[in-house]
């Protein structure tokens, strides 16, 4: 696990990385995990910022590359010490004390295909897409759902690296 002699510490990374909308740190940790497995050059943190204040997100790039940091170091060495995603859970929450078990679980994910009639994301009418709904616990304890609408290609290639990312919390 990395250090607490981070510039801003510990605390303040876990602060930061759950002030994140979760579908952004979802994304953000399966750039890291494809770097990890050798499937990409690197993680782009320019776009990865870019994305972050396109949705809101206060938070400058010195701090979002320690989010990076912190995450690429920890699924590494959960990686090399094969731990179980329990056991990763455990190390996180003896790392900081802001860390809750509830801030680190999807509670539940539900998905319906529908066939559009007007939207932003589909070039023509009539077009099929997936409605996807995240029920997820926020770092207060309050249960949440977050949805959002994706192309059939677009929830194709989210159930690989969904498929992908389990894969990898498997070996962890």
């Amino acid at each position: 696990m990395p250090a607490a002699g981070e510039p801003h510490g510990i605390n303040t990374i876990v602060d930061n990385i759950c002030g994140l909308p979760p579908d952004l740190l979802a994304e953000t940790c399966q750039h890291i995990l494809s770097y990890l497995q050798g499937q990409t050059s690197g993680v782009d943190t320019d776009e990865t910022f870019q994305r972050l204040q396109r949705a809101g997100v206060r938070l400058d790039h010195a701090a979002l590359e320690e989010i990076i940091r912190f995450l690429m170091v920890t699924f590494r060495s959960s990686g090399k010490s094969n731990l179980s995603a329990d056991d990763l859970v455990k190390k996180l929450e003896e790392g900081s004390a802001k860390w809750s078990k509830a801030s680190l679980e999807l509670v539940d994910m539900e998905w319906k295909l529908g066939m559009s009639v007007s939207s932003d994301s589909c070039r023509s009418l009539n077009s099929p897409y997936v409605t996807l709904r995240l029920k997820i616990v926020e770092p207060s304890g309050q249960i949440c759902q977050r949805s959002f609408e994706m192309t059939i290609p677009q929830f194709q290639n989210f159930h690989k690296q969904f498929k992908e990312i389990a894969a990898v919390m498997e070996t962890l």
